[in-house]
């Protein structure tokens, strides 16, 4: 599998994506920060402004004009370089003192603040120089005009100062950025296409691969660790319908042969009407197998998809379990078996009749089946913790631990010879109805014996599914 080409990526397009909101954030942070300082450096101007201003009010009504042009000329003396501006003139804009060459035409009629591009004198220069100027003008009693202002060239300096950091830190931020998301696009890259690489030889057939788990926890890890377990009970489900199939064929094997034996044996030669009576009985028994074993795989595949949902009703258990068990009471005493029950009155469910009513067959005819003469079989039903807890339990021969969970398979037997009636698919359907009634199935060591447990969780609220069986025979 060929390497995908990082520009074509889905990552590399995300990591675009983030790089332009990055920029754009610090676009705007920084423009916020820019917006700000720019401000503030106005206000602090107009400020500076202002206060001169009143000031000179001030010496005005205490030193007359004489004292207002003494302060002007002081200053411009001072502040040779002409970073502050003032001028001061007759009611006719004639200069009086400052240094500022003329009264700004823009300002003839209307006073207040300006920007104004004007001509001032640079002492230190000895010449006058163009400036930008931000000032504010007054007119004093007496017919006298007063302007003060502040050259705006360092301002101006100083705005296209930020502006050349603000152009250089979004090209920086822009560099990082790129970078930053190709080194990322890369390592997501590498563990995407480690993953498909996986995928290809899984699906080139083999399915022993598994995807890699690095143990960071992180969001391909998770996502590695579920596609291993689904491939895992892929694997076990092929593993499952392989065996399923040798066993169907085993089982359905015997009595087709039968079958087949049978009916060539009675077309040989001519027979009565008894003997054609005898072999059309072995026949049907023979099919009657069939359709059992048939019938069971239909019912555990239909519990186990939750095909059909009309037959859920409450279900008096106590009622249910008493009647299987009058059922088997005489079967088991037959064969020499004590059998003892225990049913707490009163247990009710959701769920469906018919289903449990074959679980319970079916555990109380592996019982009877598997123990023997002189063994005892007990049923029992009670609440526990909230949950009603149904047991069968025998003194038999027992299930090996190595084996519970196997028995639970389809047409899985511990009788490997498989001589005794039977299909093997009784406690397959037993757990498929557990799930489908959200129970518990455990089985456990009676010492000596089997006892088997179904613990029904939440007895009250209604299952997820709720399919509609037929009642078909217990799988024996």
């Amino acid at each position: 599998m060929n390497p995908p080409n990082l520009l074509r990526t889905s990552a590399f397009r995300l990591t675009l994506l983030y790089a332009a909101l990055f920029i754009v954030s610090m676009l705007a942070l920084l423009g916020f920060v820019y917006w700000n300082t720019i401000r503030y450096l106005d206000e602090q101007t107009d400020q500076s402004v202002a206060a001169e201003v009143d000031e000179f009010r001030q010496q005005y009504r205490e030193l007359g004009i004489l004292g207002v042009r003494e302060t002007i000329a002081q200053r411009v003396q001072a502040f040779e370089d002409a970073e502050q501006i003032y001028l001061l003139a007759t009611s006719d804009h004639t200069p009086v003192t400052g240094n500022l060459l003329q009264w700004p035409a823009a300002l003839d009629q209307n006073l207040g603040w300006a920007d104004l591009d004007v001509s001032v004198w640079e002492q230190e220069e000895g010449q006058a120089e163009n400036a930008r100027v931000r000032m504010l003008a007054i007119s004093l009693p007496s017919g006298y005009r007063l302007l003060v202002g502040r050259n705006l060239h360092e301002r101006e300096e100083l705005y296209a100062h930020a502006l050349r950091i603000l152009a250089a830190a979004m090209g920086l931020s822009l560099v990082i950025a790129l970078v930053s998301g190709l080194v990322m696009s890369r390592g997501i890259l590498r563990r995407i296409e480690t993953i498909n690489r996986t995928g290809g030889s899984i699906m080139a057939g083999h399915l022993e691969q598994r995807m890699p788990v690095t143990g960071s926890g992180d969001e391909f890890d998770q996502l590695a660790a579920n596609l291993n377990a689904m491939l895992d009970q892929i694997q076990r489900l092929m593993e499952g319908m392989r065996q399923v199939t040798d066993n169907v064929a085993h089982d359905l094997r015997g009595p087709l042969n039968r079958l087949h034996s049978r009916l060539e044996v009675v077309l040989l030669a001519p027979r009565d009407v008894d003997e054609y009576r005898s072999a059309i009985q072995q026949v049907l028994a023979d099919i009657d197998s069939l359709l059992h074993t048939f019938n069971a795989l239909l019912s555990i595949a239909q519990a186990e998809s939750g095909a059909e949902r009309s037959a859920w009703e409450q279900i008096d258990l106590s009622t249910l379990a008493r009647e299987i068990a009058e059922f088997y009471q005489p079967l088991a005493e037959d064969k020499g078996l004590e059998f003892t029950q225990d049913v707490a009155p009163g247990l009710s469910l959701l769920g469906n009749r018919h289903l449990l009513a074959q679980v319970f067959g079916n555990l109380l005819d592996n019982a009877v089946k598997y123990t023997p003469r002189g063994g005892v079989i007990h049923l029992g039903a009670r609440t526990s913790d909230g949950a009603i807890k149904v047991l069968v339990t025998d003194n038999g021969r027992g299930v090996p631990i190595e084996m519970r969970q196997k028995v639970l398979e389809r047409f899985v037997r511990l009788e490997t010879s498989r001589t005794t009636p039977g299909n093997g698919l009784g406690l397959s359907l037993v757990r498929a109805v557990a799930q489908l009634h959200e129970a518990k199935l455990e089985l456990s060591d009676a010492q000596p014996g089997l006892t088997v447990t179904l613990r029904f969780e939440g007895v009250n609220a209604r299952p997820h599914s709720k399919p509609y069986w037929r009642s078909t025979p217990a799988c024996f």
